[in-house]
């Protein structure tokens, strides 16, 4: 929908994440006030958001149930700059028939770039050699690394970003797999990648596996112990390229303490994460320290471009909402009244 097709009457919207100053601006020219202030939990829990008629959020605010049922019925729209609705009790929300929107499309370029520069990252050690010279180290003959060409890479979940990650593999020279229990077959036969039924096969077949789901209660440590277990650590042409993960999805689909675990013993040959179980991490976390570890501090859809689309769709999608309409982002559509 189009800024000219959007007829709202002015509302106070809470931008409590930062914006875009783009997607400010589109919102104010509609003739809404934007609040741009971080609001402190505590006050959540008291009722801050009484005196809203919109908020937008990133991932920093939190809202569960126990903040919502404050908000009053003033509140008639949740957007979240981003993808994941995680930090907002979707079903909460619908119980009070408030929409929750997201921005599904806008990051999605960004995110494939990093999970292919995380991969390369990987394979040629270039974070450990980084680390290396900057302490005056030459260490050439312990950076032999392997090639994308001629691996198998599983992916774990097959939308839009992780079949932009497969045509970019696939242009590297790699065999592409894939599970999504949700996918048509015929979706991924048009991408000439191999749709596995079952999890466990993607992993016995694939050297390479990046995280491309939702978290839910069903991808809760999908990748664990067992599974990483499986991985063949060697390529179809016989090559010991070992097994390396990546993800930039969302944390706790990984076991963090297996994936350690698998680090230590040799099993797993290097991992790649731009998210967490706990962000942000702890002091001195273990994984993170680990020579073969390398990470981001979820920063998947923070580049210049994707910000400045995150805002301009969610300014819209809310917009679309304060106008009586439903917007094509709204993730709680089936649970509202």
């Amino acid at each position: 929908m189009s800024l000219t097709q959007i007829t709202t009457t002015m509302a106070r919207i809470a931008v409590t994440d930062g914006m875009a100053q783009d997607a400010v601006a589109l919102l104010e020219k509609a003739g809404h006030e934007v609040v741009l202030q971080f609001i402190e939990h505590d006050d959540l829990l008291t009722g801050a958001l009484n005196d809203f008629d919109a908020i937008i959020v990133r991932s920093a605010t939190k809202l569960p149930r126990e903040v919502l049922v404050q908000s009053g019925s003033r509140l008639k729209v949740i957007g979240r700059a981003g993808v994941g609705v995680d930090n907002i009790d979707i079903v909460a929300a619908a119980e009070l028939n408030i929409p929750v929107v997201n921005a599904p499309r806008a990051s999605t370029q960004s995110v494939i770039e990093l999970t292919i520069g995380h991969l390369l990252s990987s394979l040629r050690h270039i974070p450990r050699a980084d680390r290396s010279m900057r302490q005056d180290k030459w260490e050439k003959k312990s950076m032999k690394g392997t090639e994308l060409f001629g691996k198998d890479l599983g992916l774990i979940g097959f939308g839009r970003i992780a079949q932009g990650v497969g045509s970019v593999a696939q242009l590297l020279g790699m065999d592409v797999h894939t599970y999504d229990p949700y996918l048509p077959s015929k979706v991924a036969k048009a991408q000439n990648t191999t749709l596995h039924k079952n999890v466990d096969t993607l992993f016995q077949n694939c050297t390479h596996i990046s995280v491309h789901c939702n978290f839910t209660d069903e991808t809760h440590h999908l990748v664990n112990a067992e599974r990483m277990a499986l991985m063949p650590g060697k390529s179809r042409d016989g090559i010991h390229c070992g097994n390396h993960i990546v993800n930039c999805a969302r944390g706790g689909i990984i076991d963090e303490s297996a994936l350690l675990s698998a680090l230590l013993s040799g099993q797993v040959a290097s991992a790649a994460l731009d998210v967490f179980e706990q962000e942000p991490v702890s002091k001195g976390n273990e994984l993170v320290q680990h020579p073969n570890f390398h990470g981001t501090p979820h920063i998947g859809a923070a580049t210049l471009e994707a910000q400045a689309r995150v805002g301009r769709d969610i300014g819209l999608a809310v917009m679309t909402v304060l106008d009586g309409n439903v917007a094509d982002t709204t993730v709680n559509s089936h649970l509202l009244k």
